[in-house]
């Protein structure tokens, strides 16, 4: 049996406990801090508030440690574990999951099992954020800390991996589990494109030879939406005038880069607000490209994942955690450093000639096919396995 701590019902992890007990015949319980997402909650940086339109807790034993009801947390930051320590003592699992580090919630589980067998699967990296020398050292220090409490430690790709090497964790305590999106929730295949993509590029008022580049998440400073319709004004007129930037989600930036799209050289946009997960697809169908220019704090970037399951070629910055491993240069998308809107204005126009043929789709697929949400619960139970 294996018992999990998170926070909260996740769209994309869910998947893998679920996966794990009914495929592979691992007994799973989760112990959830909150039911937020799952009741309804506002994100402060979507600017909007919704509930996941996907079942989250079927499949697996889900349990609440506090409700919204109860008045449990509304946020990731603000969720505790009160009687955790007494539930894993019950339950006696083989080990204990931990999904975290950064949150009181994180850090309450983490001595809630003590004495018992822990694995570790996280957003780990070195990447994402920077940190001054002093800030730097205390986190490795209270890290190698917490890894050496660890009997195995799963990383969800290139980046993830080198952290726990750097940090001197030997490669026998290691395995991999890759970050994945739940496929099954999404029309991915070109029978759904020749649907779906006709439809809404109408509803845009996409040309037939137009090329569109879709920007997925939260409009904030960290995301740096601007930086594509910065990048699209150093095109030439002739390439900028068939091109449209389509923005899905909300946030803090909306109104500032309604200003940016407008100002001379004019950019063709599409605002569409938040999504939620079911209606996904037919945006990534219609889309010739996605962008993540993300300057800090994107660990994976899991919008790449859902773009290249629908054949989508990704354009993403250097500090995108999903870089190296899902992006192949010149064939699934490009790299481009970070803050730099003309090397992303070259990477576009480098991009181009790829965008909605069929080769290109078929190499997207092809290469996020073994980041799926099997492939991330086969990495668990080995190294449940292997204990």
């Amino acid at each position: 049996m294996l018992a999990v701590t998170e926070t909260h019902p996740v769209q994309y992890r869910a998947p893998v406990y679920r996966y794990l007990q009914q495929h592979l015949g691992i007994p799973v319980t989760v112990f959830y801090g909150s039911d937020f997402s799952v009741v309804g909650y506002r994100d402060r940086e979507f600017g909007t508030e919704f509930a996941w339109d996907v079942d989250l807790t079927s499949g697996y034993a889900a349990r609440f440690l506090t409700t919204v009801a109860q008045g449990g947390g509304r946020s990731y930051e603000t969720v505790r574990a009160p009687g955790l320590r007494s539930q894993l003592q019950t339950l006696r699992p083989q080990a204990v999951l931990l999904t975290g580090y950064d949150t009181v919630f994180h850090r309450q589980a983490f001595w809630a099992s003590r004495g018992m067998t822990r694995l570790f699967r996280a957003e780990t990296t070195d990447v994402a954020q920077g940190r001054s020398h002093l800030k730097g050292w205390l986190r490795d220090s209270a890290l190698r800390f917490g890894y050496r409490q660890c009997a195995k430690l799963l990383y969800i790709g290139a980046h993830s991996y080198q952290h726990y090497r750097r940090l001197g964790c030997p490669e026998s305590k290691l395995g991999r589990s890759p970050y994945a999106i739940n496929e099954a929730t999404f029309a991915w295949g070109e029978a759904d494109r020749e649907v779906l993509r006709p439809v809404i590029r109408q509803e845009w008022g996409v040309g037939e030879n137009d090329r569109v580049l879709l920007f997925a998440g939260k409009l904030q400073p960290r995301k740096c939406p601007d930086l594509i319709l910065e990048a699209v004004k150093w095109l030439p007129a002739a390439q900028r005038d068939r091109l449209w930037v389509v923005f899905l989600g909300s946030g803090d930036l909306e109104p500032s880069l309604r200003t940016l799209a407008a100002g001379e050289p004019s950019i063709q946009t599409v605002f569409a607000g938040f999504q939620n997960q079911q209606n996904l697809s037919r945006f990534y169908h219609g889309a010739d490209a996605l962008v993540l220019p993300s300057h800090t704090q994107e660990t994976w970037g899991l919008v790449v994942n859902e773009a290249l399951w629908h054949g989508v070629p990704c354009l993403v910055s250097d500090r995108v955690g999903c870089a190296p491993d899902l992006i192949v240069p010149g064939v699934t998308g490009l790299v481009f450093p970070t803050n730099q809107d003309r090397a992303l204005a070259a990477a576009i126009a480098q991009i181009w000639p790829l965008l909605g043929t069929l080769p290109t789709r078929i190499a997207c697929r092809e290469r996020v096919a073994n980041y799926s949400i099997a492939t991330a619960a086969t990495g668990i139970a080995q190294a449940l396995a292997d204990l």
